[in-house]
């Protein structure tokens, strides 16, 4: 299993009491697959994320990240796992206006200190699987919102993630759009590899997951071994 959430705890000051984002939840996600999460507002879909990119530390439970048991890093640690093994995919995209589509993944390879040689293949590479190779040097004002997901996706994979997560890419698209950008999350984890987990508002996309986890008050109420039939 590349990400493994095991009995996570998470709660939050309420108050003068606290109240729980996750509870005792249980997660496995093998690599090459993609993981749905799905619920109402509030039920801790974003609390799971954030977890699950180290983001936040929960009071109890284990979180693995490819194989790396996160609760022994330091903060400094965590933040160059992040960097190097998990890709996030924002709702919105929020790309750099000043900078080109490729210029956008370049700057995720200087962070992780990867050769110019190795940066500009992999740009090539990740534009081409995405259909942006025409795009390359277009700002952010020069595309569409669909392609500027598409972006935002080979962002996240710049540097090879184990661990893929995506808060609702397709909140902000039209249907066909969204049905793309789909359609371009599901080739690309069985193409590199990654542990993918997609939390989404959006029943009509389930029927091309491998697996589907239902969120409410905190806990995973459906089993993520499941599978969801079409």
């Amino acid at each position: 299993m590349t990400l493994t959430l095991h009995e996570v705890t998470l709660t939050y000051p309420d108050g003068e009491g606290r109240v729980t984002a996750l509870d005792s939840v249980r997660l496995d996600v093998p690599a090459g697959s993609l993981t749905a999460v799905v619920g109402p507002s509030g039920s801790g879909k974003s609390s799971l994320l954030a977890v699950a990119a180290t983001l936040v530390t929960p009071e109890h439970g284990q979180v693995l990240v490819d194989g790396v048991d996160t609760a022994s890093l330091s903060r400094a640690e965590k933040a160059a796992l992040r960097r190097e093994r998990v890709g996030i995919v924002f709702q919105q995209p929020n790309l750099l206006p000043a900078l080109t589509a490729a210029e956008q993944l370049q700057v995720m390879a200087h962070l992780s200190g990867r050769s110019p040689a190795r940066t500009r293949d992999r740009v090539r590479e990740l534009l081409a699987a995405v259909g942006l190779t025409e795009q390359a040097d277009r700002r952010p004002h020069q595309l569409s919102g669909g392609q500027r997901q598409r972006v935002n996706i080979a962002r996240a994979l710049m540097n090879e993630p184990a661990v893929l997560l995506v808060d609702e890419p397709t909140s902000a698209l039209d249907h066909e759009r969204g049905a793309g950008v789909l359609d371009l999350l599901v080739t690309l984890t069985r193409q590199w590899s990654t542990a993918t987990v997609l939390v989404t508002h959006d029943r009509t996309l389930l029927d091309r997951m491998d697996r589907t986890a239902s969120m409410a008050d905190g806990r995973l109420t459906m089993p993520v071994t499941e599978e969801v039939t079409g």
